[in-house]
């Protein structure tokens, strides 16, 4: 198998696809579950304080696994032919097979995004320990930026891990099949503590001089993981000078266009994640481009 992996690389691609399509069906679960699972959590430790919260999340066992998925309309049981990722949707044409509701198209959205953007790391690394763990993380900010995008949260549960992971690899550095993923443990160290100081100096000065808070300690987390995947530098300011670009870009196009209020928060964990996964497949393409033009 590894053999025809390595001869046919776009047969790694499609294994590859295949494989993130059915991760992506999980992360739809992990997205909608994780922060009710931290919601319940957070309510659990109010009543131990004595301040009640709103009681209107779900009772008994609730995690990534049970309770099985179902209806949100009718609270129908989704049955094993009808969560096929991408198929399923289609041949209920969009629709509840019971009550008949619309079933979101975000739910195929990151099913392909996710197939899509792990099939673009196997492309990019081939067959190998470097594109396994470029698809690992891949599919970690899927689902870091659409909660963060519906909640305004990045969970500890999936970023710091994935801290870890780079930090425990780091100490294997050069990774045979993975030479320029990780980096040596000095500089996974040194990225993990210069991304989150970085943004947490930003946070600490703006909210002196504004008195506002500007984000959340889960961007200086996510930074800080791909700090320890990626390196100091060159990653880190190219992550955070494409992140403000492109964060700066969408939320003047949301104020323009949609005539989103100002005032309202724009998540900044998907800009970052955007960001990181750029400088993760092509960090070192796009700084030798960058030095060239004044050589």
């Amino acid at each position: 198998m590894i053999e025809v992996f390595n001869e046919a690389p776009l047969a790694f691609v499609a294994v590859a696809f295949a494989f993130a399509l059915m991760i992506g069906s999980f992360l739809n679960v992990v997205i909608y579950r994780l922060p009710i699972m931290m919601q319940r959590e957070w309510r659990d430790q109010c009543r131990e304080l004595q301040k009640e919260l709103p009681d209107d999340l779900p009772e008994g066992r609730f995690n990534l696994v049970v309770p099985r998925s179902r209806c949100p309309s009718c609270g129908n049981t989704i049955k094993a032919w009808q969560n096929i990722p991408v198929l399923s949707y289609l041949m209920l044409g969009a629709q509840c097979a019971k009550c008949r509701k619309s079933i979101s198209v975000r739910y195929p959205i990151v099913e392909m995004l996710t197939a899509v953007l792990a099939a673009w790391c196997a492309w990019r690394f081939g067959f190998g320990w470097e594109a396994l763990m470029a698809i690992a993380l891949t599919c970690a900010l899927v689902a870091v930026s659409l909660i963060d995008i519906d909640h305004q949260i990045i969970p500890d549960s999936i970023v710091l891990p994935f801290m870890w992971i780079g930090l425990v690899m780091s100490l294997f550095h050069p990774l045979p099949g993975a030479e320029t993923l990780f980096v040596s443990p000095r500089d996974a160290i040194t990225g993990a503590l210069a991304g989150y100081l970085s943004l947490w100096s930003v946070y600490q000065l703006f909210k002196l001089v504004t008195g506002k808070e500007g984000m959340g300690y889960g961007d200086f987390k996510l930074l800080a993981a791909l700090g320890a995947w990626l390196g100091p530098w060159p990653a880190l300011p190219m992550i955070i000078l494409l992140s403000a670009v492109v964060g700066a870009v969408a939320g003047i196009a949301m104020i323009i266009f949609r005539g989103r209020d100002r005032q309202l928060p724009i998540p900044f964990g998907p800009y970052l994640a955007a960001a990181g996964w750029i400088t993760m497949l092509y960090g070192e393409t796009i700084w030798t481009s960058y030095l060239g033009m004044f050589q």
